[in-house]
């Protein structure tokens, strides 16, 4: 072999080695023009990406990382996170870098980043890269930006949030149920007035909550044909089996063939609400009536006054001309029917005045059981026993009862009223029970009245009669409203006379009728706890006779001086008298008497109490007695107060007059 290659051998070296530079730059155009078509996909997509050497110092940026950090490739490359973004944020990005240094594989991040714009948020995929020798040489990053995705998913869930705290905080209830009843979706707050509970209810039938499932059919029929419906109102049943007023507003929902799917509402709890207005319209009623019954009673009143000074005659002069005539008199039996007669008259006067509420002059204390039994025992019950024979009378009286204040002669008008509507009610033969029995109300009860809470010694009249219709229960005591046959039945007070005796005693009333069936009225006496006054014995005439004591008789009605003056003159006073308060003050300036005998009631002058008040001003010890048509009335209380003694009610009997008299002039 030659020591110098022959030339033919340098030409084939050359040009193999020119070959293999052309080779060599044609791979080197190729990489670089690869180069290049990287380099533009990386500048031009909107994800920053980024690489950084085994040492976590950036090596590359594409543009989308420099517009969004304000920074250049040539100002970040070679620097680490500690040099571009706060502690907090380089030490989670050199921990995040490690852990894919670690894992030696892709792995996802959530991160946020202060930016110069503000802060973005970005899932970042992370990756290693090695070379052929199998060394890491590089960490890379691509970063997508979910900042808007992730506003408006924290938006939706503060939304979510927001309608779910109203969801489940709505006092109606909201559901959703299909056509057949099956309820698909119900609001908890179902609970605040069902009991049930959410998950209780929810793929169940909606028809276990209506009181009447037919009632749900009818509403079903009206949402289709319709398509909805507003403020419908049901009835449901809660858990426990009480009854709800509700109200609904629920519309159809289509499938896309256009046929019913399912129903969409919200049901309203408004069983209070209606409550409320029965007791706003039950309270309305009350006030007409007691409005009406206080009108009628002004009226009534008013009459009653005029009828006692009339009536005063016909039932006090028979007490005199009977005194006056021997006993086997013809005369006798007829002055005795006239009295009779004036004193039902009167009787008639005083229901007038009862419903006035003006007729209760007299309180003490009894009991109902022997108001009742007296009232057995009287002609009046017998009476009423012979005009109904096939009614029988039964009684059910507490032992032990506790005892009331009020006036027997109204309470045994009250039992007789109530027995004899009873007994009318009656078409042949029936029953009449007569009950009393203590009774302690802890809550107040709402029923015809609203009766307090308190105790209360309680009436109850029940018959097995025709009762009284719905509609005519709120007019029963109304005076002269009556369904029974005219001229049958009394003046037509009897049930008014008993609404106002229970009202002047501090009652209640309740009433429980059913057509067909009877009715059963239940009186309500508030009790006390005093005992039983003695019986009072008869009083002789000698007992309340005067000692020729000087009286002044005040009234401003000629008929009522002379029957109280020949009243008074018979019990052997001494009676002088003036037709006026004026002229009474007129004569007590010039004169004296033991005793004043006032008329209340005077016109046009001044009355009992201002004459009374006149007179004091120079006789300050001055004795009187008062005297009305009416009851006692807070002017009545006042003069009393002054130093009047005794009131006395027209008409005026020789007994009633003398000892109210004679009382006061014992003081």
């Amino acid at each position: 072999m030659s020591a110098n290659p022959p030339i033919e051998e340098l030409e084939s070296r050359i040009r193999i080695l020119e070959n293999e530079a052309k080779q060599s730059r044609h791979k080197i155009e190729a990489l670089q023009k690869s180069e290049a078509y990287l380099q533009a996909i990386l500048n031009n997509t909107n994800l920053p990406i980024y690489l950084k050497d085994h040492d976590y110092r950036y090596i590359f940026v594409n543009r989308q990382y420099e517009k969004l950090a304000h920074v250049t490739l040539d100002e970040i490359r070679g620097k680490e996170d500690y040099d571009i973004f706060p502690a907090p944020v380089a030490e989670l990005f050199r921990s995040q870098d490690e852990e894919v240094r670690e894992c030696k594989a892709l792995v996802e991040f959530t991160e946020t980043v202060p930016l110069p714009d503000g802060e973005l948020t970005f899932i970042t995929a992370k990756f290693p890269l090695y070379d052929a020798a199998g060394n890491l040489y590089a960490l890379g990053g691509v970063c997508t930006d979910i900042t808007g995705l992730k506003r408006t998913e924290e938006a939706l869930k503060e939304s979510e949030k927001k309608y779910r705290q109203i969801y489940d905080n709505l006092l109606d209830a909201y559901y959703e149920a299909s056509i057949d009843g099956i309820i698909l979706e119900i609001s908890p707050s179902i609970e605040n007035f069902s009991k049930y509970k959410q998950e209780e209810l929810i793929g169940n039938s909606l028809y276990q909550l209506y009181t009447n499932p037919d009632e749900r059919d009818g509403l079903v029929k009206r949402i289709v044909r319709d398509g909805r419906v507003s403020e419908y109102e049901l009835h449901l049943t809660d858990k426990d089996g009480a009854q709800l007023i509700c109200s609904i507003n629920t519309m159809l929902v289509k499938d896309d063939k256009g046929e019913p799917h399912k129903l969409v509402g919200v049901v309203r709890d408004i069983s209070e609400r209606k409550r409320v207005e029965k007791e706003k319209k039950e309270l309305k009623e009350r006030l007409v009536r007691s409005q009406k019954m206080e009108s009628l009673g002004i009226l009534a009143g008013g009459v009653a006054h005029d009828l006692n000074n009339v009536l005063s005659g016909i039932v006090s002069y028979p007490d005199l001309l009977l005194i006056d005539i021997p006993v086997d008199s013809p005369l006798r039996k007829p002055l005795l029917t006239i009295q009779k007669s004036g004193q039902k008259a009167a009787d008639i006067v005083q229901d007038l005045l009862t419903l006035a509420r003006r007729g209760v002059s007299t309180s003490e204390v009894l009991n109902l059981n022997d108001i009742i039994l007296d009232y057995l025992k009287s002609p009046e019950y017998h009476q009423l026993l012979n005009y109904h024979p096939a009614v029988s009378v039964e009684t059910n009286l507490e032992n032990g009862l506790l005892n009331i204040k009020g006036s027997p002669i109204h309470l045994k008008k009250v039992i007789m009223n109530l027995v004899s509507n009873a007994a009318e009610a009656q078409s042949s033969s029936g029953k009449i029970i007569i009950s009393t029995h203590n009774k302690y109300i802890d809550i107040p009860i709402k029923e015809y009245e609203e009766i307090r809470e308190g105790d209360y010694a309680v009436l109850e009249v029940a018959d097995n009669g025709a009762g009284i219709a719905y509609e005519d229960l709120n007019r029963i005591f109304e005076p002269f409203y009556s369904k029974k046959v005219m001229g049958r039945s009394g003046t037509g007070l009897g049930m008014a006379v008993v609404w106002g005796s229970v009202q002047d005693h501090n009652g209640y009333i309740n009433v429980e009728s059913t057509e067909g069936e009877g009715t059963t009225f239940y009186l309500y006496f508030p009790v006390i706890r005093e005992k039983l006054a003695k019986e009072k014995n008869f009083i002789p005439i000698e007992a309340y006779m005067g000692n020729n004591e000087s009286i002044l008789v005040v009234d401003d009605i000629k008929e009522q001086r002379e029957i109280a003056t020949n009243l008074l003159s018979r019990l052997n006073y001494s009676v002088s008298s003036v037709s006026s308060g004026e002229a009474a003050v007129e004569y007590m300036k010039t004169n004296t008497a033991d005793l004043l005998f006032l008329d209340m009631i005077m016109g046009p002058g001044i009355d009992g109490l201002d004459t009374f008040k006149k007179i004091i001003a120079y006789h300050p010890h001055q004795k009187a007695v008062i005297a009305s048509g009416f009851s006692e009335t807070d002017r009545v209380k006042e003069a009393q107060k002054l130093g009047v003694g005794q009131y006395i009610k027209k008409p005026y009997t020789l007994e009633k007059i003398g000892i109210a008299v004679k009382e006061e002039l014992k003081k």
